[in-house]
């Protein structure tokens, strides 16, 4: 059995998407060592305590999780895949209840930021109080069989908790997908299918240095998905810039890659894996 670290409690949106990406790989449902932070999937896996890691790095609706970033440069742990899950929020509680019973709600903070609309117009009376976890809400209603008490979280989390669901995809925005990276050293991918890879990299402070990184970037037919700026700690206006790029053929990424080389004063690449796609329910 492989052993997937998450960042959360077993329900959450980290297990769906472990779940999603090794049944379609591997055809397997991982085993799933639940981890307090980021960093302690590292932790874990470096400890012999899970095999492999899930790591959420993005949302449609709430942006990029940017100390995300921080975390893979620091480890130097490579990216060997990717998933995109269809995020659905739902309000449950204990069965037997309706949704005119409930006076507080429990969740994460970002599940109460992307279902606060229903809330506001669908039940006012509602108390919402952020938690840790969207997952250990659920788990704690469950445990102590509290009445009146809700949890917006993953259909999983109530399946795996006997919680009803009383209304479900409360969420604001339907088109709400978040994407998870792949930490997982055992998979191995023929070049010829790579097709997508996240790097990392500084400039000279030099008028037009980033202009012509993307100018090579382009002739090469590469497709730059994302790019983000987060300072270097400790030097004035310098930055480090991720980038996701996205191509047809692994060669000629290559070039690319070893044509921008000397334009920058570092590069390191996060990782080289197979794209998936944005649209998976």
């Amino acid at each position: 059995m492989k052993r997937v670290a998450i960042q959360g409690f077993k329900g959450c949106f980290h297990e769906e998407a472990a779940r999603n990406f090794y049944r379609e790989t591997e055809g397997i449902i991982p085993e799933i060592v639940e981890c307090a932070t980021f960093d302690g999937l590292y932790q874990a896996m470096n400890e012999g305590r899970a095999d492999a890691a899930v790591m959420a790095i993005e949302n449609t609706s709430s942006g990029g999780l940017l100390p995300n970033l921080e975390i893979l440069r620091k480890y130097g742990k490579k990216v060997k895949g990717e998933t995109y899950l269809h995020i659905h929020q739902n309000l449950m509680a204990v069965p037997g209840q309706k949704l005119e019973d409930i006076r507080e709600v429990r969740t994460h903070y970002m599940a109460i930021n992307q279902t606060r609309e229903f809330f506001e117009t669908r039940a006012p009376w509602i108390h919402l109080i952020e938690s840790e976890d969207t997952a250990k809400s659920a788990i704690d209603i469950a445990r102590e069989g509290l009445r009146g008490v809700g949890a917006v979280a993953s259909a999983l989390a109530a399946s795996q908790n006997g919680l009803e669901i009383l209304v479900p995809r409360i969420e604001t925005y339907k088109q709400n997908f978040t994407r998870f990276l792949i930490l997982d050293d055992s998979l191995q991918i023929p070049e010829q299918c790579v097709n997508k890879a996240s790097i990392c990299f500084t400039l000279d402070h030099q008028p037009g240095a980033l202009s012509s990184i993307l100018t090579i970037l382009s002739f090469y037919r590469m497709d730059l998905t994302r790019i983000q700026s987060l300072p270097i700690p400790g030097k004035q206006w310098q930055y480090f810039f991720y980038a996701d790029i996205t191509f047809d053929d692994y060669g000629r990424y290559c070039q690319a890659i070893s044509a921008v080389r000397p334009l920058m004063d570092d590069i390191n690449i996060l990782g080289e894996y197979v794209s998936a796609s944005g649209n998976q329910e």
